[in-house]
């Protein structure tokens, strides 16, 4: 067991205050390598939510519509029945009412009904509606979409995981820009062997265990455990547990002691 205890000695786990610690005398690459590993967990998972999730839907919705329509002039032009439920899962809904009636109210978390001149998304978090630009043309029939859906949808799933790790990547960056300061004020107070190269590494440290509370939040969101509401009550508590990491890490951090005081009185001379 003696191995396991060096391998806990490495700044390779920032799941502790301790372990976080760490990454203020590991290189700057070793912290670059543990961010990609979280972040590209959490891509697949991202990408296996969506995959479980949403995109089947969009097949569905697809395959439901008629074999001809498109949208032009900022105007639907629809070929079937209004108002009607073109896919519905647990998680994403797809209707048409041209004519806004409201009659068509899904249990799914999201719900995107397509208007004559716009469409709407309802969901838990609230309303928002949106009108078709009147300078652009798109396909809204089966027969040209769903050859479409078919060549597009691995691409789709690359663009998300490109997005989540250049996404994580921006936002770790700007937010450990931001947190070191205080990191080096928590370990200037309390007397720590930190400069600013080293509290910018463990405040990159410190949102890791945040960044895997999410993902693992996401996760239990894909499985359908949870809603959108909870799901974002989990967003805004993965900040919360990044700043408890910011204050507590530092005091982990070894004491400065390059400035202790000298013993004794310097002014007295020292008995030979």
């Amino acid at each position: 067991m003696e191995w396991m205890g060096k391998f806990f000695e490495y700044a390779w786990l920032p799941l502790t205050p301790r372990g976080v610690a760490l990454f203020a005398r590991a290189k700057l690459g070793r912290l670059w390598l543990v961010q990609f590993i979280v972040a590209l967990f959490a891509a697949a998972v991202t990408v296996w939510v969506v995959n479980r999730a949403w995109l089947p839907v969009v097949r569905d919705a697809i395959h439901q519509l008629p074999a001809q329509g498109e949208i032009r002039g900022g105007l639907l032009n629809w070929r079937g029945e209004s108002p009607c439920l073109l896919a519905e899962g647990h998680w994403l809904a797809f209707s048409v009412d041209t004519n806004r009636t409201g009659e068509i109210r899904s249990p799914a978390h999201v719900q995107v009904e397509f208007h004559e001149d716009g469409f709407s998304i309802h969901s838990f978090l609230g309303y928002t509606e949106e009108f078709y630009p009147r300078d652009w043309t798109a396909e809204f029939n089966r027969t040209r979409l769903e050859p479409g859906w078919g060549a597009w949808k691995p691409m789709l799933l690359a663009g998300v995981v490109l997005a989540v790790l250049a996404g994580l990547a921006v936002s770790w960056t700007a937010l450990a820009t931001v947190y070191f300061l205080p990191v080096w004020l928590a370990g200037y107070f309390a007397n720590r062997d930190l400069n600013f190269r080293s509290s910018w590494k463990l405040a990159g440290a410190a949102l890791m265990p945040g960044a895997l509370f999410l993902t693992g939040a996401i996760f239990i969101y894909g499985l359908g455990l949870i809603d959108l509401v909870q799901l974002g009550g989990a967003l805004v508590t993965h900040f919360i547990i990044g700043w408890i990491y910011v204050f507590l890490a530092p005091f982990f951090v070894s004491k400065n002691s390059g400035g202790a005081p000298p013993k004794g009185n310097p002014f007295v001379a020292r008995e030979r």
